[in-house]
């Protein structure tokens, strides 16, 4: 039998909808990494996948929501557990919109969501877990980039748990 491998990408969906404020989600309090930090869609390109057939994949299982790819925000060096090459993964953030359907069906894996404006957003994520300081960067990039600042892709290089 082959052996599978590991995970080596990951993704992240920054969900705006058409107010201007972006999906956060809650981390379940039960989960093994981020327990009840805040987030946005993330999750584990499988083998076989592209980046984008990800995307919409964790999107729907995390939010019930499909989505339009609006713009790509960044890449991001991620980290599950400590920082050796065994966690590591490559990742590409998503600036996405909802279409259709916009009720948001979370799934276990998350306690609760909101839809925050980015100032209420940097308001709620002030811990100093690199999660959280990530999401933040990446709503404060986002900003950047739909108010014109941003020319192309950008990389943040940050290391995240």
């Amino acid at each position: 039998m082959q052996n599978p491998g590991r995970f080596l990408a990951g993704i992240a969906a920054l969900i705006r909808n058409a107010s201007g404020e972006y999906l956060l989600l809650k981390r379940s309090g039960s989960r093994d990494f981020g327990a009840d930090a805040w987030e946005c869609v993330t999750g584990r390109v499988n083998q076989g996948e592209s980046f984008e057939e990800a995307l919409h994949r964790e999107v729907l299982e995390e939010s019930g929501l499909s989505v339009r790819v609006t713009a790509l925000i960044g890449l991001s060096h991620f980290y599950r557990g400590d920082r050796v090459v065994e966690n590591e993964l490559q990742g590409v953030v998503f600036a996405c919109v909802p279409v259709g359907d916009a009720t948001i069906r979370h799934s276990n894996e998350h306690s609760e969501y909101l839809w925050l404006a980015a100032d209420d957003a940097r308001e709620l994520l002030t811990a100093t877990d690199p999660t959280t300081q990530w999401l933040r960067r990446t709503i404060e990039r986002a900003e950047t980039f739909y108010s014109g600042g941003i020319d192309g892709l950008y990389s943040d290089g940050v290391m995240i748990d």
